[in-house]
């Protein structure tokens, strides 16, 4: 179905990103491309349908779709393929969406571009397709702007845009980065039925090697823009010839958290914190509709060098939290950071302790400035909170915590889209430690990054939280992260908590149907 024939390229006075990648996906395969971050997967499944400016692709490359190279064809022609012939599951929905535009109208302005449909017709096919990949009132969510989701719910409505007018290929990268257990497995079983009943072919980027044993029947293995082993999944999973997939399969990331100092005094406390956001339902002037809780009276506790790990589904409440504490939206409740209180601190006076709290957001791309290069956006906490370092002091510091988080000898003058995914959320890593802060809010810290990655990021944490004393809030959907991080938990459902306690002693004997739902959905070996 799709061939891709000796492809190679580079971006403009770069390194070849592509080396000779050969591959073909055959109609109705599930064909996964696995590696590490940066290794060009993404670069191969944009450049299938030229998303990609300024790069440029040697002359023998060949890609084939239905008799056409997809490479030569006008803009024209391939306008006409983009979402209808092949749709895209971009890797993070936060930028892939228009953030002034509605869902339903995003949505639907794909089946308008294609089919030309009435739009009463447009509206019953978007309320389908969320309903489709299980969003939960979806008449409510045609008014939503994308910064109203949560991650796990927008990346579900980039699948439902993405499937809009049933596409004949679906390449998918990473899918189910953000979603919990419970949501990615429903996600597998919906493209493997839609692959059923309408003949689609999937190609699968995705650095989730148990999701490829799981869910794909063919897989290629990259390496520095290249194809090193690729065949059926048993075969290459069960008896893998290069040494590369067998570091791949062997990478875990195992261990446990450093102890907690005797008496460790408490860095971040708060008591009934709550948010709740103005409907989308219309009111009336007498009678206003009610607000929507997003959390309800949540308390918390954090030591110095200790993790909380937050824990929930997509849409509890869990980024919300995070927000909360780092005041970056409204909320009700007591905040304090040690034993000062923050909650009624003007953002000027509150702005000289924000180096002492810092966050690493969720979507790295949209968190990292487009227009400042790699050197700024690390640096820019050093000019706001440290003005009399010097230059060459600066640039040292930055250099240190780039090679701490596994980024040592890039070109400090490069822009965040030059970058990987993974490599992007190490960039937001290293942005938030540089200030050497007692508090790191990590929400779904290693959700974009490899297996091997995973572990060393992990390790840095435990590193730093060993040397520095730093406290960690652990937000996150991989059970695996949390048991390698955390010292207690905090399960969150619709805003509530549910259950808390010590970490081992909630995963061996959870009290909370929910948490063991939780626990049950979660594969903990890779």
């Amino acid at each position: 179905m799709l061939s891709i024939e000796n492809l190679s390229a580079a971006f403009v006075a770069g390194a070849p990103v592509l080396r000779s990648v050969s591959l073909a996906v055959p109609q109705g395969a599930r064909f996964a491309l696995v590696g590490e971050s940066g290794s060009g997967k993404t670069v191969t499944a944009l450049t299938i349908l030229r998303l990609i400016e300024g790069l440029t692709v040697s002359p023998e490359s060949r890609i084939w779709w239905g008799g056409r190279d997809l490479l030569r064809l006008p803009e024209r022609a391939l306008r006409a393929i983009r979402g209808q012939e092949i749709g895209f599951v971009f890797q993070e929905p936060m930028s892939a969406f228009n953030p002034l535009k509605s869902i339903g109208a995003q949505i639907g302005e794909v089946i308008e571009q294609h089919e030309g449909l009435p739009r009463a017709a447009v509206r019953e096919r978007v309320l389908a397709l969320l309903a489709q990949v299980q969003l939960p009132q979806p008449e409510h969510l045609l008014s939503a702007l994308p910064h109203q989701l949560s991650g796990g719910q927008r990346q579900r409505v980039m699948i439902a845009m993405a499937l809009a007018c049933r596409p004949k290929l679906l390449i998918a990268d990473e899918p189910t980065t953000a979603l919990d257990a419970q949501i990615r497995r429903q996600i597998l079983a919906l493209l493997r039925e839609l692959q059923q009943a309408l003949g689609l072919s999937i190609l699968l980027i995705t650095h989730d090697l148990p999701l490829v044993r799981r869910f794909a029947t063919e897989v290629a293995v990259m390496q520095q823009g290249r194809i090193v082993e690729q065949g059926a999944v048993e075969a290459v999973f069960d008896q893998p010839q290069h040494d590369y997939t067998r570091a791949l399969l062997a990478a875990s990331f195992v261990g446990a958290p450093p102890p907690v100092p005797q008496a460790a005094p408490a860095v971040l406390t708060a008591a009934a914190l709550r948010v709740a956001y103005p409907s989308r339902l219309r009111g009336r002037w007498w009678r206003p509709a009610p607000a929507v809780e997003i959390l309800q009276s949540v308390d918390l506790s954090l030591a110095a060098g200790q993790t909380l790990g937050v824990i929930g589904e997509s849409g509890s409440g869990k980024t919300t939290l995070a927000l909360a504490l780092m005041r970056l939206i409204p909320a009700q409740g007591q905040i304090l950071l040690g034993t000062q209180p923050i909650s009624a601190l003007s953002e000027r006076a509150f702005r000289p302790l924000r180096r002492e709290i810092q966050i690493v957001f969720q979507d790295p791309f949209a968190a990292l400035s487009p227009r400042m290069t790699l050197a700024e956006i690390i640096g820019e906490g050093l000019a706001v909170h440290e003005p009399a370092l010097s230059a060459d002091d600066r640039r040292a510091r930055i250099a240190d915590i780039l090679a701490a988080v596994g980024l040592g000898g890039v070109a400090l003058d490069r822009y965040p889209h030059e970058f990987s995914g993974g490599q992007r959320q190490r960039i937001a890593i290293a942005r938030a430690l540089i200030l050497r802060p007692k508090i790191l809010v990590l929400d779904e810290p290693t959700s974009a990054l490899d297996a091997t990655v995973q572990a060393q990021i992990l390790g840095l944490l435990r590193e730093l939280q060993t040397t520095m004393g730093v406290s960690f809030v652990l937000i996150t959907h991989d059970l695996r992260v949390v048991r390698a991080l955390a010292h207690r938990v905090m399960v969150l459902r619709a805003g509530q908590v549910v259950e808390r306690g010590e970490t081992a002693e909630v995963f061996a004997r959870p009290q909370a149907d929910y948490t063991r739902q939780l626990l049950a959905d979660e594969v903990l070996q890779p």
